[in-house]
């Protein structure tokens, strides 16, 4: 058996393969939209069958998110998280054999599945390293590494697609995941949750509602929902939107990767400023900028403002969205925040499944890029408003 790295390193070991994970999540879950322009017409889908697709991985997501938030409480993170990545590693690689849209949406479930599974885990892993002073900037940037593995997803794509076909996208997401597993196996420590070994555990119900914080729970359910909604509907259909204004596959990857390379930064500074000037005036200004962004993106019809305005998006989408995963949790008491935080992302999920779909549809209808970009603005204004509220409200559980 091979040593364990020093203890004074163990926090930065952990936090760099949570950050690998978040990386290979996040190029796994764009590889899907930056294939699309290739892939749909590989398989014949029509936009409706290509939203259902979409929207099967986000449902898988969903069902991830539920089990390893309340198996997050209860098991070691480890092999949890160890789980986790051999399932999307495997899935998404067997979306390279897939056929038609009844075997890709299925695998596509499956991969989100493990996906989702990882994502609370991740969250209760860097709650435990992190100092209490920078706890949000701690999970913001481990989950910045899901922009970043999208942003390589858009690279890759604009590299290697043309040459190699949509297949080969996911055959290195898929590739990629397994190998991380024995770095997991060696280097990562175990720990349990905080009340694992507690004779005396809330019940779900009380854990979420009780104690005066159904509100809160409530507006924390209904941003995530509405924020994942806008998210996912982006990273899956914004190089196809791009590419639909005559910018071509090329634009649209461009997209993607200034989508992604903006949410990095958004990850890093919302983060810090949140850490250092609470939770409300940083978050609850990123909406209405957001809302700006997708306004001024509907309306551009050249690259560079396009470029612009998409790193504008992601820089505050996922400024905001990255901030509530380290926020929402810390209303609750430490033993019950996988719970809180898997619920938290599964109805979340809930969003990010209506978010493709509903692109899916708007075309279908013939709404065009601009118009499915617009129909957006309400949803991130009225995700804003309940954010608000949640900061106001919420007070923090303590540990």
């Amino acid at each position: 058996m091979g040593a364990s790295p020093p203890h004074a390193s163990r926090s930065t070991v952990t936090l760099s393969l949570c950050f690998m994970i978040a990386l290979l999540e996040g190029f796994d879950i764009q590889a899907i939209g930056v294939a699309a322009p290739l892939l749909i017409p590989a398989l014949g889908l029509t936009p409706e069958q290509a939203g259902v697709v979409f929207g099967a991985g986000m449902a898988g997501l969903v069902c991830g998110a539920l089990a390893g938030g309340w198996l997050a409480d209860r098991m070691g993170r480890k092999p949890l998280l160890m789980m986790a990545v051999g399932v999307f590693g495997v899935f998404t690689l067997a979306t390279v054999v897939a056929g038609g849209p009844v075997s890709l949406g299925l695998y596509r479930l499956l991969a989100g599945a493990g996906m989702g599974a990882a994502m609370p885990t991740l969250v209760a892993v860097a709650l435990e390293i992190a100092p209490p002073d920078r706890r949000t900037r701690t999970t913001t940037l481990m989950f910045s590494g899901m922009p970043v593995g999208g942003a390589l997803a858009a690279l890759f794509a604009a590299g290697m697609l043309g040459r190699f076909g949509w297949h080969s996208i996911f055959l290195a997401g898929g590739v990629l995941p397994l190998l991380l597993l024995p770095a997991m196996a060696w280097l990562m420590p175990d720990s349990r949750a905080a009340a694992a070994g507690s004779a005396q555990r809330s019940g779900s119900a009380q854990a979420l509602f009780g104690d005066g914080r159904l509100l809160v729970t409530v507006l924390a359910w209904f941003t995530s929902g509405l924020t994942l909604l806008v998210l996912y509907l982006l990273l899956n259909w914004l190089p196809s939107l791009v590419a639909a204004k005559g910018l071509g596959g090329v634009g649209g990857a461009g997209a993607a990767f200034a989508f992604n390379a903006g949410s990095v930064l958004g990850c890093w500074i919302i983060g810090v400023l949140v850490d250092r000037l609470g939770p409300r005036l940083p978050i609850i200004a990123a909406y209405p900028a957001l809302a700006l962004s997708l306004f001024g993106l509907a309306g551009a019809d050249s690259l560079l403002p396009v470029l612009a305005l998409a790193g504008l998006a992601g820089f505050f989408l996922l400024g905001a969205q990255y901030s509530l995963y380290g926020v929402i949790p810390l209303y609750y008491p430490a033993r019950t925040r996988g719970l809180a935080t898997g619920a938290s992302i599964a109805i979340g999920r809930l969003g990010s499944i209506g978010g493709p779909l509903a692109a899916g549809h708007l075309l279908g209808q013939g709404w065009g890029p601009a118009g499915v970009a617009m129909a957006m603005v309400p949803v991130v204004l009225s995700a804003g408003v309940a954010a608000a509220l949640m900061t106001l409200r919420g007070r923090y559980a303590g540990d």
